[in-house]
């Protein structure tokens, strides 16, 4: 590692808020929400009445009566994303995206060629902002978790370089809930014990904390207060997955409804494995349920595929197990995601395979990769609304299956 401050977190501010403003900037510094049952993205005019990420849209307006709520399919997300991703590696090829729309980087390698970690985050911003026109946060560490940090304190559009053997200093004053795996629960709990801060969690003795959130919890929460956090940038994490996920108000059971949000997940994720030339094996679905608690359900294919027709129909059956091992409970989000990936799209067929099986080795599957370059040919020339599928049309879910997001890797829970 190298003796700077060279792990760099980049965090576009808004993401989604600001990418739509691009594209209305009549709305520029008025209450704009992104999303459709809940708030996907929100500007900081919003944020000043108390709307955040996440939030169910009723409560939002509640907050912000005045608040300007638009489409979560308004914008192309992926393309502005892509650009920023494409500036990231003109300073370094060690880039760990964590979403859409923040990554880690490790400009150790690039100091000589661009300067300090500072230089190198003004230089970033200025490069973003100049190929986008969207703001970007940044914070620099020797650690990812306090690079992380930093760039959350720096919002909106600044950037904080935390310096080696200033860590401790930085840290301790910020409140617990900065640090990975505090979430409202785990903040609750430690509140209960006087810990608000960072520095109050240092002096926590770990059995005391291990009496409220467990033995593994409380050595990795002591161990992030003291900072020892020794995770390095993972290049290999852009292709671990690629998915798209749905937020939506209410409680929702209605498995004619839900397919319908899984039939647009999966041709949104089809598409973008095609665009990349990428096909996988594993399909796995995410489904959280009305307390904020959330499962997940996996099948792995006999080969490998980009057909958003088998990711329907996998998804689909393992939405129907989720509704049957949880009888009582309601959906407010789901997910579909798609994971050990290889190159390529052409379709193997296999012998011994039912026409009615979901896997890509169905015969079947010959008309659907030509269904699907048809329609990808159609969204490429007339945009992505142009055509989708049959369900929105025939379904409520649209309505209200409104807060979409783009998955690049895998999400890592809170509480």
């Amino acid at each position: 590692m190298s003796g700077g401050a060279t792990i760099l977190h980049a965090d576009l501010d808004s993401f989604y808020a600001s990418v739509a403003l691009l594209e209305k900037p009549q709305l520029v510094g008025k209450p704009v929400a992104v999303g459709g049952g809940v708030v996907l993205s929100c500007t900081y005019e919003a944020r000043a009445m108390g709307v955040e990420g996440g939030m169910p849209l009723g409560r939002a307006r509640q907050l912000c009566p005045n608040l300007i709520v638009l489409d979560s399919d308004f914008g192309d997300y992926v393309d502005y994303s892509d650009r920023v991703f494409e500036v990231f590696r003109q300073f370094t090829p060690i880039v760990e995206p964590l979403s859409i729309d923040e990554a880690f980087l490790d400009v150790s390698g690039a100091t000589h060629l661009f300067g300090s970690p500072t230089d190198i985050a003004i230089a970033i911003r200025k490069q973003v902002l100049e190929a986008t026109s969207l703001p970007v946060s940044v914070g620099a560490s020797q650690m990812k978790f306090v690079s992380k940090i930093a760039s959350r304190v720096a919002k909106p559009d600044g950037f904080i370089v935390v310096e080696p053997g200033t860590e401790l200093e930085f840290l301790h004053p910020l409140s617990v809930d900065h640090l990975w795996g505090v979430g409202p629960v785990t903040q609750e709990s430690l509140a209960s014990l006087g810990i608000k801060t960072i520095g109050d969690l240092s002096e926590t003795s770990e059995r005391m904390l291990t009496d409220r959130v467990g033995n593994a919890r409380s050595a990795h929460l002591h161990a992030l207060a003291w900072n020892t956090d020794p995770r390095v940038v993972e290049t290999t994490r852009r292709a671990a997955s690629v998915g798209a996920q749905s937020a939506f108000g209410g409680d929702h059971r209605d498995s004619v409804e839900l397919h319908a949000v899984i039939a647009r997940l999966s041709s949104r994720v089809g598409a973008r494995m095609r665009n990349k030339e990428r096909k996988g094996r594993t399909v796995t679905v995410r489904a959280r349920f009305t307390d904020m608690a959330s499962v997940t359900r996996s099948k792995t294919l006999r080969g490998a595929t980009a057909s958003s027709a088998v990711l329907y129909r996998t998804g689909a059956s393992l939405v129907d197990k989720v509704l049957e091992d949880h009888p009582d409970r309601g959906l407010n989000l789901l997910g579909i995601s798609v994971s050990n990936l290889e190159r390529g799209t052409a379709l193997q067929l296999e012998l011994g395979v039912g026409d009615d099986e979901a896997s890509p080795g169905n015969p079947k599957e010959l008309e659907l990769q030509a269904l699907d370059e048809a329609v990808d040919a159609l969204r490429e020339k007339f945009g992505r609304r142009a055509v989708g599928p049959g369900s929105d049309l025939l379904s409520d879910s649209s309505d209200w299956a409104e807060g979409l997001s783009d998955i690049m890797t895998r999400h890592d829970e809170d509480d």
